[in-house]
């Protein structure tokens, strides 16, 4: 019994080390992230859009450049916990907000969980947020930055509210939603010709599928098996590391968002399946502002080839499509570098119209 007791504690103290060493390097992440450049910007608040308290993180590294605002993918699928790790490298020449948009991530509000999501109301949150932003920073416009359904959000923004907006960039361009989902149905089986096990995954999912938890896992795990899944070439930073040295993130914020995710999902999984088809593209081609693209040529999730078929047809006052080579929908994240160059040319070429 002694001998139990002896190596109980040479655990415990073992364990106390780590969760000292873990804390300790955790702190001294953290407190390098918080830093606000000089000449620049870094804060977190909450802001109240239309009666919920939504999130977000203003950075840059000189306060007098233009602002860009991010806008997450899901619909319903908040960045925050890694975000910060790809939008600051292109903090040299914006000041980038990241925003947990309605009851999402940190953005999560207990008494508005069961709220309904809508098109008019994702588009009132978008035009607070950017009245906010732009009295907050002192600027006349500011940019908007749109991944997946977060390309679809910005580009209804633009189109329904020019006077704010001086550029709009989509990534992952979404255009239209039930189009988007027979192009890929029409591709998984000829990608599933002569694999039964492929067969077997396919005949879980349809185009008509879109609020059944099951069949979505089975749409991703097909895209996964053939090459095209949103994160086949990985992530190009530490997920521990960025997790671990988030500035905005308490252990308390990382379980909420763990325990609230299901729940938070709910009105967009509604919303996903029925109101995201009232945001289609197709049709609205005349932008006020430049139109910008930056597309990975394998991306199924957000079809490439309808993205660039839309971006043929529109009309801007100046615009431009990033293709980038063997990319599918997380170019975000698995080559953050190449993406930033993007976004850099992006934001020198605006600066040359001025």
């Amino acid at each position: 019994m002694k001998s139990v007791l002896q190596i109980g504690k040479k655990i415990l103290l073992v364990l106390m080390i780590i969760a000292v060493i873990i804390a300790g390097t955790r702190s001294i992440g953290m407190g390098m992230n918080i830093r606000t450049p000089k000449n620049g910007i870094n804060v977190s608040f909450y802001v109240d859009i239309n009666g919920s308290n939504q999130w977000i993180n203003i950075y840059g590294k000189d306060i007098d450049n233009p602002v860009l605002l991010y806008l997450h993918g899901g619909p319903g699928s908040a960045t925050s916990p890694i975000d910060y790790s790809f939008t600051r490298k292109w903090s040299d020449v914006y000041t980038v907000v990241t925003w947990d948009q309605r009851n999402v991530g940190k953005s999560f509000d207990k008494k508005n969980a069961a709220d309904k999501i809508t098109k008019d109301i994702m588009l009132a949150d978008g035009k607070a947020m950017t009245e906010y932003i732009m009295k907050y920073m002192g600027k006349k416009k500011i940019t908007l930055l749109g991944h997946s359904w977060g390309s679809m959000f910005g580009a209804n923004l633009v189109l329904e509210y020019p006077q704010y907006y001086d550029a709009f960039i989509g990534t992952g361009q979404c255009v239209d939603i039930a189009e988007n989902e027979e192009r890929l149905y029409e591709e998984a089986k000829k990608w599933t010709e002569g694999d039964e096990e492929g067969k077997v995954l396919l005949s879980k999912w349809s185009p008509d599928k879109c609020d059944d938890t099951q069949a979505l896992l089975a749409r991703s795990e097909i895209m996964n098996r053939y090459g095209y899944g949103m994160m086949k070439d990985g992530r190009d930073y530490n997920i521990v590391a960025t997790i671990l040295f988030n500035p905005n993130y308490l252990v308390k914020d990382y379980i909420s968002y763990v325990k609230n995710i299901e729940t938070s999902m709910e009105p967009y999984m509604d919303f996903f399946a029925h109101g995201l088809y009232e945001c289609s593209l197709l049709g609205k081609y005349d932008y006020k502002v430049p139109y910008y693209n930056i597309n990975g040529d394998m991306d199924y999730q957000t079809n490439y080839e309808m993205a660039c078929e839309y971006f043929e047809k529109v009309n801007a006052p100046d615009k431009k499509m990033y293709v980038m080579k063997g990319g599918t929908h997380g170019l975000l994240e698995s080559r953050s570098e190449e993406f930033s160059g993007y976004v850099h040319d992006i934001a020198k070429r605006m600066a040359s119209m001025k």
